[in-house]
């Protein structure tokens, strides 16, 4: 079973805690991974582009000269696309980008990044995290304590309103809840920093 040490937010070890073997310990599958975090980015675009293709366009309907006799090429009217104020060839139109991943592949995904990131020695597990005031530099010291001051993702079982409130002014962190983890933010994040209460969580919903 993996094994990973215990930290307080003074960033000292305090000892080990064994980790869940199924979430932890699972099969590396790439190609899963690459699934899922598409299918999220594709979901976080709006769709609403829109552009005209020349029967949309106002203007034109005459012929802008005679078919023959005049030297230049045969055109009908002036919104053709090359012409200025023309249409758009293939126009893009509002649609939607969702990505249909099935429910195993997320999950085998959710487990491959976990898997990931702890061989990388990039998961941190804190015994507890609270703040005595919602001050950014009381959270920016307890990220440097930890060796988390690049990309830190803190992971939450609940809302906690100091630690929300005080990570919002660091560029370099972000929080989020254990129900609202997903795969992209946890391969973009440098460290991903989980309460042991929230370990519990992940493992209870997700092993």
């Amino acid at each position: 079973m993996p094994k990973t040490a215990l930290y307080n937010m003074e960033g000292a070890a305090i000892g080990e805690i064994e980790l869940s073997e199924e979430l932890f310990a699972a099969p590396i599958n790439v190609p899963a991974m690459h699934l899922v975090v598409r299918s999220y980015l594709a979901a976080q675009r709006q769709g609403t582009q829109s552009a005209k293709t020349r029967g949309e366009v106002r203007g034109g309907g005459r012929k802008i000269y005679r078919q023959k006799g005049t030297g230049n090429a045969r055109h009908h009217g002036n919104r053709a696309p090359q012409f200025r104020h023309g249409g758009v060839v293939f126009a893009p139109k509002p649609r939607d980008y969702y990505l249909a991943v099935p429910k195993k592949v997320r999950r085998l995904a959710f487990k491959s990044a976990m898997t990931s990131r702890l061989n990388d020695g990039d998961i941190i597990v804190v015994d507890n995290l609270s703040l005595k005031e919602a001050k950014t530099k009381l959270m920016a010291a307890a990220l440097k304590n930890l060796k988390a001051e690049r990309k830190a993702l803190v992971v939450l079982p609940e809302p906690e309103e100091n630690v929300v409130r005080a990570t919002a002014n660091l560029e370099e962190a972000k929080t989020i809840y254990v129900n609202t983890l997903n795969v992209y933010e946890i391969l973009n994040a440098g460290k991903v920093i989980l309460t042991k209460a929230a370990l519990e969580k992940a493992e209870e919903v997700y092993a």
